[in-house]
């Protein structure tokens, strides 16, 4: 019966021991091997790596063109890959559960400088709404007091008034196009300021 209690040496008499010696010509393992091949020349052949019926496998994926379901592999930098351009953005969270370029978007069109305040108050998981979010209302803020200096003359404020649909909608292309790769377009001065506030948060 075995004796399994712990930290006991295993008897002698249980050990393996080597096969004894008939010669000194088959003392090496290598002697013996090669006469087992000669042996078995005549009967078998032996598969190698250039025998026809020898099946290269690839295990770690690096030069196989293809998977075992015969999916092709895709570089993690090709187009569709997982370095490439993106086509939608539905994968980022955002708070309000809206498409991430949609909610950038509502910094610059949902009446600045009120809207992205507003957005400021409800948006926390996405920094790339709340960075558009602070320049909007930084820049709409000082625009707003720009107005507010020349509403003496309705022509200038006629023309500020343009001039502030055109900035819209240049910023809003920016903020729907640039969500693909994350990148911020920045305006002079307030875009930087918008950086800084958003890292010290």
């Amino acid at each position: 019966m075995s004796n399994f209690a712990p930290y006991q040496d295993i008897p002698e008499t249980t050990r393996a021991l080597s096969p004894p010696l008939t010669s000194p010509r088959l003392s090496s393992p290598r002697a013996s091997l090669d006469r087992d091949r000669s042996r078995n020349i005549g009967t078998a052949s032996v598969a190698s790596p250039t025998h026809p019926s020898y099946q290269q496998r690839d295990y770690f994926g690096g030069t196989s063109p293809a998977h075992a379901d015969g999916s092709e592999r895709v570089a993690w930098n090709a187009p569709g890959g997982f370095g490439g351009p993106r086509e939608d953005v539905d994968m980022f969270e955002t708070r309000l559960g809206l498409r991430m370029d949609y909610e950038a978007c509502l910094a610059y069109l949902l009446l600045p400088p009120a809207g992205p305040v507003l957005l400021l108050v409800l948006e926390h998981r996405s920094d790339y709404v709340r960075f558009h979010a602070w320049q909007s209302s930084l820049l709409f803020a000082f625009i707003f007091v720009i107005h507010i200096i020349f509403s003496w003359s309705s022509v200038i404020s006629w023309l500020l008034f343009i001039g502030d649909l055109g900035l819209i909608g240049f910023l809003t292309m920016h903020a729907y196009q640039d969500a693909a790769t994350l990148d911020r377009y920045e305006v002079p001065f307030f875009g930087a300021l918008a950086n800084s506030i958003l890292d010290d948060e």
